[in-house]
């Protein structure tokens, strides 16, 4: 008895589902998902859109991506979808779209929407518009105004600021040592302490800028360029780089004058003196200006009860207005240029331009972190080691990449995903 019950539970609910689908637009997502975020996704993103619209919707979070796709799967392959729009990560969405979960949004137009090209790009898989991109989060250069007054020959605020050619890696290495020529030290630095995220822009910065990808060309010739320019740069790091794990302290005690971190960890610095920093994108190198995004998107399943809906809540949650209230509760950052004009000014103003900037450079090279799972520890430890067998003790290039690059070709066959 007891069994036949659950089973008409069962039953029950997914009918009840159904017929509820038919009335309120499902939204699941993965992102929201604390307390404090699901609160502002349903009290003012769901509520703005339903006072604008009149159509009801639910915010459904799902703290875990397996959980979605199980859920997503079951739904498409019983054609009982409830869910009209999915909210996630774009690795998740690249499995859920290999699977055949989602529409092809080729064809939707938002008017007044200037998405950022690269983030455009990533949203088209084998000739299909998965999703339309909704957020974005990154790492970004810091710089002390302070700092400006030293810069190279041939190159200006303006050229930092605006993601000049002339804004080079090798730029910054003679920038640097003009700081450490005017202040008697080194100004330049990174968060390379043991929860520091140096790796992040040893894989997903400097990589792609001088090889183009983060791990394929590892032991490659171009690949050897850049840790004889990461040795020529050491000297002018600031020492204590080794011990910080945030660069927001150091930003405001002067010890460096520009840094690298995640716009996290730099935020509280702009925040109590909005006045004298600069967010810029980070320099290019000979295959462009290499950064890593976290790109969310908006997509929509197959068999989707409330397609158009779904179409009307994605043209709500991209207008301007609405990224800068997400900027403003959660800290992504927008994913159209539009954004910028109605950004408040302050420190968020200073953080999405710089962000805006990076990632709408012509010579963009974005990639995303790889989706390792358990191995993704391992990974990033590569090329940490490699830094300090080559930079710091001095291990010859060559043999020291090419045993590295053996290791990251392994974990990624483990793994079964393609080398990035």
């Amino acid at each position: 008895m007891l069994k036949r019950f659950i089973v008409v539970l069962v039953i029950s609910m997914l009918l009840t589902s159904a017929v509820f689908a038919g009335e309120v637009l499902n939204f699941t997502s993965t992102q929201m998902v604390p307390a404090a975020e699901q609160k502002f996704a349903k009290g003012v993103l769901i509520k703005s859109f339903t006072d604008e619209t009149g159509i009801e919707a639910e915010f459904i979070p799902m703290a875990e991506y397996h959980d979605l796709f199980i859920r997503l799967s079951a739904e498409v392959a019983t054609k009982k979808v409830t869910i009209s729009l999915v909210g996630d990560l774009h690795g998740g969405l690249d499995l859920m779209n290999a699977k055949g979960l989602f529409d092809d949004l080729t064809g939707i137009t938002l008017p007044g929407r200037t998405f950022i090209k690269a983030l455009e790009d990533y949203a088209v898989m084998a000739g299909r518009k998965v999703y339309v991109p909704w957020m974005q989060a990154t790492y970004v250069m810091v710089v002390n105004k302070k700092a400006f007054k030293y810069l190279p020959a041939g190159l200006t605020a303006e050229d930092v600021t605006g993601a000049s050619e002339k804004w080079t890696y090798y730029a910054l290495l003679n920038w640097s040592k003009n700081l450490k020529d005017a202040f008697k030290g080194p100004k330049l630095g990174f968060p390379m302490g043991p929860k520091g995220l140096w790796h992040r822009f040893l894989h997903g910065y400097i990589h792609p800028s001088f090889t183009g990808y983060q791990a394929a060309a590892f032991d490659s010739l171009r690949a050897v360029k850049i840790w004889e320019y990461l040795k020529e740069l050491l000297p002018y790091m600031h020492p204590s780089s080794s011990v910080w794990e945030a660069m927001d302290e150091p930003l405001l005690k002067e010890e460096v004058l520009v840094a690298w971190d995640h716009t996290a960890r730099v935020k509280s610095a702009l925040i109590e003196k909005p006045e004298d920093f600069a967010i810029v994108p980070v320099p290019c190198g000979p295959q462009g200006r290499g950064y890593i995004t976290v790109a969310v998107g908006l997509a929509i399943p197959v068999d989707a009860p409330q397609k158009d809906n779904a179409i009307k809540l994605i043209d709500h949650l991209t207008k301007p207005e609405v990224q800068v209230k997400i900027l403003e509760n959660v800290g992504f950052f927008p994913t159209i240029k539009e954004a910028e004009g109605v950004i408040p000014v302050g420190a968020l103003k200073i953080l999405a331009t710089g962000v805006l900037a990076q990632s709408g450079a012509a010579d963009s090279v974005m990639v995303m972190i790889p989706s390792l799972g358990a191995k993704g520890g391992e990974f990033t430890a590569t090329y940490r080691d490699v830094f300090t067998k080559i930079v710091v003790e001095g291990a010859d290039i060559g043999i020291t990449i090419t045993t590295a690059a053996d290791k990251l070709r392994a974990i990624f066959k483990e793994v079964g995903v393609p080398l990035l």
